[in-house]
């Protein structure tokens, strides 16, 4: 996975995901590769902290406690719209996968995912980035 080479910062990527093992996997994986990764368990205090620093890319769980995906995604095209949002999860079905992607998101992941496939569209948004 290459950062953009023009810029000198790390690429930030959130995670919110209210399942604790899920985000240290993420984390682990991601920050081998150079990322600066946050993870978060709850959407509000992952927003306030987007509210503050601009992510680059956050994968967000569908359904969680409080705020669902859906909401997350919109509200961080409201705070950066040039993020890519990546929602996963263990409720997929085509109609919430077509919602998703007409509300903006970069892309839709049913879990279990393999992490190759999440690596993939990382890398994906990274280069429309």
């Amino acid at each position: 996975m290459n950062q953009q080479e023009n810029t000198s910062a790390p690429v930030r990527l959130l995670v919110i995901d209210d399942e604790p093992i899920v985000g240290k996997r993420l984390q682990q994986a991601f920050g081998k590769l150079g990322l600066e990764v946050e993870i978060f368990t709850s959407p509000l205090p992952a927003l306030e902290a987007m509210a503050r620093q601009p992510f680059d890319i956050v994968v967000t769980d569908l359904k969680m406690e409080g705020m669902d995906g859906m909401e997350v995604l919109r509200r961080v095209r409201q705070l950066n719209s040039r993020s890519r949002v990546i929602l996963i999860t263990g409720y997929a079905s085509r109609e919430t996968s077509e919602a998703a992607i007409r509300e903006g998101a970069f892309d839709f992941l049913a879990k279990p995912f393999r992490l190759e496939e999440l690596k993939s569209a990382v890398n994906r948004a990274l280069e429309e980035l």
